[in-house]
């Protein structure tokens, strides 16, 4: 029985439901970096819209007895991208997190890069230098299920953080633990999803009563993100997403690195989102619910929340007609 990455099993190939003598499902190949919040939540999103398929996470089910998929999708794993190239397997490779800089190079039959419609003045120069290498742009991928839960509560604090153990605690002690005790002074609960280095950050919240810490692979950040009232995240395409969907709050946490930074920017270009970064964990700016306020982001049309249903599109394609690539 295969394993998925987030602990969970896939069914056995005899359990998946398939009528007797009707023609093999398609086997397609997942795999994502379970440290990255966006590559987690853009494979998941992706994986919504590929209904009728046979869908294998992770790399080790597949050439275990020798059953190749015939097609594979990879969000941000440059490596194993080539590693499935070079072994015959045609693959869709998104790169899912903002970036300020280059984006790495990949062999794969198709390339997408995840990218807000920015104004042209906002485009940082790597978009422009993989459109020209031939990495299309796909807009934002929203969640499956667009709405919001009625009778929303709490708050979500979504971190993504790529930094050393030390400066994540740092990081929990001065900023994070006081934002989750006021949100649960204020909300009554507080749910921390963390991408990685989810020890100092347990450690920091050990002592805050009604605050549940999750692993993000191991979590459903859009059903958390849905059942919320107040939002609080790492400036991360995934909390753009989630604000931008549904028309929600956001409150940006401090950035943790340089694509964080770039793209806290280019965001505060676009509309006025309030920051957690040096302030008052009691400001009133940071504690506005969807019920008073909504976050439409300028600059950003509807038509560009289509991107899981584009991909998808595209690894559908990929594993009937291979040779079209």
């Amino acid at each position: 029985m295969a394993v998925l990455t987030d602990g969970r099993e896939m069914p056995a190939p005899d359990d998946t439901g398939q009528a007797p003598g009707a023609p093999p499902r398609k086997r397609l190949l997942l795999v994502h970096d379970p440290g990255r919040l966006d590559s987690l939540t853009a494979c998941r999103r992706i994986a919504a819209h590929l209904g009728g398929m046979e869908l294998v996470w992770g790399t080790d089910a597949v050439w275990r007895d020798g059953d190749r998929p015939d097609a594979a999708l990879v969000c941000d794993v440059p490596a194993a991208a080539g590693e499935l190239s070079d072994g015959g397997v045609p693959v869709v490779h998104l790169h899912c997190g903002h970036t300020a800089g280059a984006l790495p190079p990949v062999t794969a039959a198709v390339r997408h890069v995840q990218a807000p419609a920015w104004p042209s003045a906002l485009r940082p120069a790597g978009l422009r230098a993989a459109a020209a290498a031939g990495v299309s742009r796909t807009g934002l991928l929203a969640p499956a299920r667009l709405t919001r839960d009625r009778t929303r509560a709490g708050c979500l604090l979504l971190l993504s953080a790529p930094v050393p153990a030390g400066d994540l605690r740092a990081f929990t002690d001065r900023t994070l633990r006081p934002l989750a005790e006021e949100a649960v002074r204020r909300a009554g609960r507080c749910d921390v999803v963390c991408d990685a280095g989810v020890a100092p950050v347990a450690a920091g919240l050990r002592q805050v009563a009604g605050v549940r810490l999750h692993e993000a692979h191991r979590s459903d950040v859009d059903a958390l993100h849905a059942a919320a009232r107040y939002f609080c995240a790492s400036p991360t395409l995934t909390a753009l997403s989630l604000a931008q969907a549904r028309r929600s709050p956001l409150v940006l946490l401090p950035a943790l690195d340089a694509g964080q930074e770039d793209l806290t920017r280019r965001i505060r270009q676009l509309a006025p989102v309030a920051r957690a970064a040096g302030a008052d964990p009691g400001e009133p700016a940071l504690w506005t619910a969807d019920d008073d306020r909504t976050f439409p982001l300028t600059g950003l049309s509807a038509d560009d929340l289509r991107g899981a249903q584009r991909v998808a599109r595209k690894v559908r394609q990929l594993a009937l007609a291979p040779v079209a690539f």
